[in-house]
């Protein structure tokens, strides 16, 4: 584990370094999440925060912003309230890999801890929705179906993905994500992507209050969103398959 070798700027720079490769990246990932998340890690490490303390933090801001969407009815404030906690919690969810690059402290556990609270979070967030539909608004009960099915995609889409990339690294035998430099996807790829992003569900479910926007805007994500597992399972299954 690295010592305190300099303050927030030197941290910074020595993020810059180690991030991951874009390759696959969505848009708000790539140029918004990531660039915060880094930040976040250098205040961390500024902090003698540890990677595990930063995801426990990460958790508290996500699951307050869920809590907020299935306990309070959507309103303006409501909205800015679970909109911030949720794109902090996104943030604070890449600080906590890369402040354990940068002090050389990443672990089996603190991956673990890390992939167990995104699978709670993801295992959550739609079903906030549904209840909130329940709850605060006399919708069709057929709008039911829609955050129900954007949980079985966001579920299958999570697990997919997680299996994948460890599939992956076992068979390139290496047991760390790739660094920057080893591959990347075009700009107009992560944007081509971007419905896929949490990053964008953040924001979205900042307007829960403005209900046929929302309706309109979360419909077309799960549309999105399901093309894209239905195109990507087959990719990812064809890929490992090579692997025999």
């Amino acid at each position: 584990m690295l010592q305190n070798a300099g303050g927030y700027r030197w941290a910074l720079t020595e993020l810059n370094q180690r991030q991951k490769t874009s390759k696959g990246a969505p848009a708000y990932s790539r140029y918004v999440n990531r660039p915060l998340g880094r930040r976040l890690a250098a205040l961390a490490y500024k902090l003698e925060m540890t990677p595990n303390g930063v995801t426990a933090v990460s958790a508290l801001c996500t699951f307050s912003g869920i809590a907020l969407i299935a306990g309070l009815p959507p309103t303006w404030i409501q909205g800015l309230a679970v909109a911030a906690l949720l794109v902090l919690g996104y943030a604070l969810d890449s600080a906590d890999g890369q402040l354990a690059r940068l002090q050389g402290s990443g672990s089996p556990a603190g991956e673990w801890l890390d992939h167990v609270v995104d699978s709670i979070k993801t295992a959550m967030l739609h079903l906030a929705v549904l209840v909130s539909f329940y709850r605060f608004t006399d919708l069709d009960e057929r709008w039911y179906l829609v955050a129900l099915g954007f949980q079985v995609v966001a579920c299958v889409q999570f697990f997919a993905m997680i299996l994948t990339d460890q599939l992956r690294r076992l068979n390139q035998g290496t047991k760390s994500h790739f660094l920057k430099g080893n591959g990347k996807s075009s700009p107009l790829y992560s944007l081509a992507v971007l419905p896929t992003d949490f990053g964008l569900m953040c924001l979205v479910l900042g307007l829960m209050f403005w209900q046929p926007g929302f309706l309109l805007i979360y419909s077309l994500l799960l549309i999105a969103n399901l093309l894209f597992i239905v195109l990507a399972l087959g990719k990812w299954y064809k890929e490992v398959r090579s692997f025999d």
